[in-house]
């Protein structure tokens, strides 16, 4: 049974910063990328950002590009998206995924509250 148990979510004021993390459990998670995914209410969930196993192929959406940064730590089969320069249309619940055998996000965490106020 894959566990993806995300953290770090919280109320900043804008401009602020917040670091989620992502602990995954439950099966190996070698050689497969972890991503960071965002919805807002009212909308649809979308893509925040990317990262494969090694670290040297990352993706971000155009709307975080430049403030925020996606990491990962195999050891401790964590990632973490560091949210910088954070405005109000940042406020959404962020939800960590794993891709599964067949490539696509198969599994995927609970969700963390972002919420960034004016």
């Amino acid at each position: 049974q894959v566990q993806l148990v995300e953290s770090g979510g919280g109320l900043v004021q804008a401009g602020g910063s917040l670091r989620l993390s992502c602990a995954a459990s439950g099966r190996t998670f070698s050689g497969y990328a972890m991503g960071w995914f965002r919805q807002a209410r009212g909308k649809e969930r979308e893509f925040v950002a990317s990262i494969n196993w090694s670290g040297d192929r990352i993706g971000y959406a155009n709307s975080v590009k430049g403030r925020f940064i996606i990491s990962r730590d195999n050891a401790k089969n964590t990632v973490y998206l560091q949210m910088n320069s954070l405005k109000p249309e940042d406020t959404a619940i962020y939800y960590c995924a794993l891709v599964g055998s067949r490539g696509t996000w198969d599994y995927w965490g609970q969700g963390t509250q972002v919420t960034v106020s004016s």
